[in-house]
């Protein structure tokens, strides 16, 4: 008759308890510690892309109706002008302070906070009129053709003018002419409603909400034809 138990059944006893548990919860610990360091990664490279690269702007008014509605999200690149200045047709958005809002002043704006958007119509050293005998805008005597992003039924212009923009600096509209505030606002301040170029924040690129109107912002046509036209001109200028 056996007295004891078999060698083999003392030595099965089982693990003293939640020795299972220890390298379960340091894989969870693991785990978490992964995750935190991807966020942490990846709220600094936002960051870097946000104040280096590209930045979404909301769009609080109709100053640039149709082109850009009241509500649209959009990305601006910040880089495109680090090796260049804005050309004419650029949507952009810049810091007013100084051009449409007094400098040390807090503003409303029409992007976000101190900040607008408008259209380049003209930039350093060209003259811009309005309206020729056809209420068409010109850029040094060569009309531009608006058809293509003026807000339908507005005019290019409902006050006449005609400026000469300074080096450094340019000349902006909004699309919906009738509700915008813009450089013709600004002719007799301070600065004459010209924008410095080292205030301007980026090129709108993109529109990305809502989703039902995500699309590319693209320069008009119009502005390569006017550019072309100004060529001509400086050429035949240059012959004569």
């Amino acid at each position: 008759m056996e007295t004891q138990e078999a060698p083999e059944d003392r030595d099965c006893s089982s693990e003293p308890e939640g020795s299972e548990a220890r390298p379960r919860s340091s894989a969870v610990r693991g785990v978490l510690r992964d995750v935190a360091l991807l966020a942490v990664v990846c709220a600094v490279v936002l960051f870097l892309v946000n104040m280096f690269v590209a930045q979404p702007f909301g769009i609080p008014s109709g100053s640039m109706e149709g082109t850009l509605r009241i509500g649209d999200r959009v990305i601006v690149d910040k880089a495109v002008y680090r090796f260049g200045s804005p050309q004419r047709g650029d949507v952009v958005v810049f810091d007013g302070r100084g051009s449409f809002i007094d400098d040390g002043a807090s503003g409303s704006g029409d992007a976000n906070g101190d900040d607008f958007v408008k259209r380049v119509i003209g930039v350093g050293g060209d003259t811009v009129t309005c309206c020729d005998s056809k209420g068409r805008l010109s850029v040094d005597g060569v009309p531009l053709d608006e058809s293509g992003y003026l807000y339908p039924g507005d005019a290019p212009s409902q006050v006449p003018f005609s400026i000469k923009v300074p080096a450094g600096r340019l000349f902006v509209l909004g699309d919906h002419r009738s509700d915008s505030s813009d450089s013709r606002d600004h002719l007799g301040d301070p600065g004459g409603g010209f924008v410095p170029v080292d205030k301007v924040i980026g090129r709108v690129d993109w529109v990305v909400l809502p989703v039902g109107h995500w699309r590319s912002v693209d320069r008009p046509a119009a502005f390569a034809t006017l550019a072309s036209e100004l060529r001509k001109g400086a050429g035949h200028g240059q012959q004569g």
